[in-house]
Parts: C-alpha cells; structure tokens; sequence
C-alpha cells in the first residue's frame, strides 16, 4: 500500500469547516451499537481518516477495530484497541463483522482493495480518485451493486453546504443564464514530491495504471467540484473531454494542463491546472452567467457574487464524508459522493489515462526556485495563461503560447447500446 494518495486538498482546509452533527445510534433493528470501521491506509491522508475516526469514536458512533499498512502506524497513532495488519487480506481473515471499510492507499491499488472490501460484506469509503481506469470503474459499480453495499468516493469539497447556495443562487437567476463554468488551481510542488513515493508522478508501474496526473490526483478536487456545479455526475451526463497534457517536471504524468469537458446539456466546462505556479493560491471554480459570476474557493467553502448590483461574499459550513456515510447506514441519508456520480470524473481520468504522454515544456520557458529536493518548476506566466484559459474555453495551443506545441485530444466516450 505504502503512502496513500487520499485527498489532496492542503493542510486543515481538507478537513470539515465545520463538524455536522453526529448520526444519532441506530434505530432498533437496523444496527446496534457503534459501526465497526476499519481502516486501510494510516499514513499520508490517512493521518487524516485517523485523526477523524478518533472524533467519532470519542463520540460513540464508530469503533476503530483494525488498521492495515505494510508501514506499522506512527506510535500512539491507532487506539490501542485496534489491531494492527500488514494488508488487508490478513485483517479481513482475522476480523468479523466489518460496517465500513476505508481505503486511503496508492492511486493503483485503489480497485483490488476496495472489491476485496465489498466482498467482505463491508460498506465502503474510498479515497479519490476511485480507481485509476473506466475499465475499473465499471467492474467496481458492478460489484457494489451485486453486492448491495454503498460506496463513498472521498471528494470532500463536495460536503460543502455552499454547493446548496451555488444551485440555489442559479436557481434565481442571479448571475443570469449560466454560460460556463471554469476551474482554476495554481499550485506548488517541488521535488521532493515527487520522490515521496514510487507512483509519484507515474503514468503506469508495470503494465497498471496510476494516473497521477494534476487533474487526476492533486488538483482532482476542482475538476470534481466544477462538474457537480454543471449537474455533470454520471458518465451519461458528458457529452465530451478534451486534454493537453504537458509537464515541467522530470516525470512521466502531467503537471500543467487544460481538461476541456462538454456536458450533455451542452455547458463548456475547461479546467486550467497547475502545479507549478510561482506560489500556491486556493483553486477555486467561477460561474460565468450572463449577469455576473460567482467564484467557488472549494478549499476554504467561501464564495462570493459579484454583479451589477455589487459583491457579497460568505463562508459556509461543511459535512464530513465519513459521518455521511454513516448517516446514510443508519437513517438512509443520500451519499454526498456517491461512487455512480464519479461518473463523470472518471471520463476525465480515463481522458487523461488515454492522451498521449504529455508534453515536456522547452526548458527557456521554465524557471526553478529553491535548492535540491525543495527546488520547484514555475512555468513562465503561467498564472496569466490559467486565467485566459478559464476565461475564453481555450486549450494553452489555441491561446498560442510559445510552449505549447501539442493539440487538444479528445477522449472517445464509450455509449452503452
């Protein structure tokens, strides 16, 4: 498993703005006492899922049974109730009655874990991206249906109580007719990011797929976030996915793209993503209406309006995925991020997975900041470039840019008959 993917929203913004209210215990004849959880994964993000668990156990409404992690667990990390596993077909082979099952592990492995989990008669809650093909994405939905079992994908930003506010703020016209919707994210990782883990930047290990690319992995996020604004959930809701891949970074995966999705409705939607910017700055999503527009920082679940009226801005709150998830066991809440409604991302990832290897950037318009491992690529004016991007529904080759030599690809989306 080594150093899981998990989420890749930064520091304490990927975290609940706000803890929602905890599920009451189970009603008499659906579950008794608190849901036995365990989790695969306790390093990278699922520091987090540990640091979560622990609120919720302290509240009474989970039990942490085991853990599982070629890598033992920090010391003092996991209740010492909870016993400690070096897969999870040994914690599965020595656990009974599992409630939910969290997969917080490598991009890869993501597929294998997670059929193992629902064979186990186990509900699941599975790190994004949920897995790292459509092929899979498939064989996954079937499984889950066959076997009764709900599946979360852990795209946290889609918690947020200000995708409410965005859908009823369309629903006013306040911004007008809906024109398109852009998703911006202009951050920095040097290179020891990419030495963190042997899938870091990795296009494929040996023949399977890991698709760690920035659409894919650290700024999947705001592709997530932009197509749940656009009503784009399931694979039938897209009618088509442009990309140009290009990296400044001595990787095989891309670090510096345009994803260009079209739904059914007909709504562009074009994601301009980076991760090497001069500095980190929140991505954010922008409607663009006919009357004004209205910008999403996901990472912090702030929007603000801005139209001929004036500005406002506000700061909502944010459900956790995890305790949604136990909702949904125990009174038959809808899933937040249900696995049917990655639909729609999965098309991105599979377009990312398919394009041609990306592009590396002629060095002259590259710059590097910092020494050694804490050295990053900034791709000259590429902040300027996003925001063209975003704004006009242009890949970086039709904005003619000197750097961008490739062309749009476009993804063939299979329908079914």
């Amino acid at each position: 498993m080594g150093t899981p993917t998990g989420s890749s929203l930064p520091g304490a913004t990927a975290e609940p703005a706000a803890p929602a209210e905890l599920p009451a215990p189970a009603a008499a004849g659906a579950e008794s006492g608190p849901a036995r959880v365990a989790l695969v994964g306790v390093h990278g993000f699922g520091v987090h899922h540990l640091r979560n668990l622990e609120r919720l156990q302290g509240a009474g409404v989970v039990e942490l049974v085991a853990v599982a992690d070629p890598h033992p667990p920090a010391s003092g990390s996991v209740p010492s109730s909870a016993a400690v596993f070096p897969g999870l077909d040994d914690l599965l082979a020595e656990t009974q009655s599992l409630d939910v099952i969290i997969v917080a592990t490598p991009i890869q492995t993501h597929a294998p874990l997670a059929l193992a989990a629902l064979a186990a008669d186990a509900d699941l809650y599975l790190e994004k991206p949920p897995v790292a093909s459509l092929a899979d994405f498939t064989r996954l939905g079937e499984a889950a249906a066959a076997s009764g079992r709900s599946v979360q994908v852990g795209f946290q930003s889609l918690g947020s109580h200000a995708l409410q506010a965005i859908e009823d703020l369309l629903a006013a016209g306040i911004i007008g007719s809906l024109q398109g919707i852009s998703a911006t994210g202009r951050w920095v990782r040097d290179k020891a990011y990419y030495k963190r883990s042997r899938w870091a930047g990795r296009r494929s290990i040996n023949g399977i797929d890991v698709v760690d690319g920035v659409a894919t992995n650290p700024l999947a996020h705001a592709v997530a976030t932009a197509l749940r604004i656009a009503g784009a959930r399931t694979t039938a809701d897209v009618a088509s996915v442009e990309t140009e891949l290009y990296r400044a970074n001595d990787i095989e995966s891309d670090d510096t793209s345009i994803i260009r999705i079209r739904t059914a409705a007909g709504l562009p939607i074009t994601c301009a993503l980076t991760i090497c910017a001069t500095e980190s700055v929140e991505p954010y999503v922008t409607l663009q209406g006919t009357l004004g527009t209205a910008v999403f920082h996901y990472t912090e679940d702030r929007l603000t309006i801005e139209t001929a009226a004036g500005r406002s801005e506000q700061a909502y709150g944010r459900d956790d995925l995890t305790e949604n998830l136990l909702a949904h066991r125990t009174r038959g809440t809808p899933l937040m991020s249900a696995l049917p409604d990655s639909g729609a991302f999965m098309l991105v990832l599979e377009a990312v997975r398919t394009a041609p290897a990306p592009t590396l950037i002629d060095a002259g318009y590259v710059r590097w900041e910092g020494e050694g491992d804490t050295a990053h690529a900034i791709v000259v004016n590429i902040e300027d470039a996003l925001e063209r991007a975003g704004r006009q529904h242009a890949t970086f080759s039709e904005l003619g840019l000197p750097w961008a030599t490739s062309a749009p690809t476009a993804l063939t989306i299979p329908r079914s008959r």
